[in-house]
């Protein structure tokens, strides 16, 4: 069962890279959005995330990093997780319900 802040992270999420999309590209019908390069990137960041919160953990093993920080990016990372999870879920019940569909 999905949370309703798992849901609205992810809806922040996509908000986000539609904003980012809209900030690099001009509009146009010529324009084409990159679904691909828009998951690639949404995976990355996630990832990223995930050696960040890595890095912290190390640091605070050698004594250079507060615990606060550490938990901070663990939580960073497991909602960044969690979103990318939502994700996945909803494009997989979209593709689903269009195969679905009568032709």
């Amino acid at each position: 069962m999905a949370s309703p802040l798992i849901a609205n992270n992810a809806y922040q999420s996509a908000a986000q890279l539609a904003r980012q999309i809209g900030q690099n590209e001009p509009a146009s019908p010529a324009t084409e959005v990159d679904f691909g390069q828009m998951v690639a990137d949404a995976v990355g960041s996630v990832v990223e995330s995930g050696r960040v919160a890595d890095q912290k953990a190390i640091g605070m093993v050698e004594g250079k990093t507060d615990v606060v920080d550490v938990v901070t990016a663990i939580a960073e990372t497991e909602v960044a997780l969690e979103t990318m999870v939502s994700v996945r879920d909803r494009v997989i019940s979209a593709y689903e319900e269009i195969m679905r569909m009568p032709i």
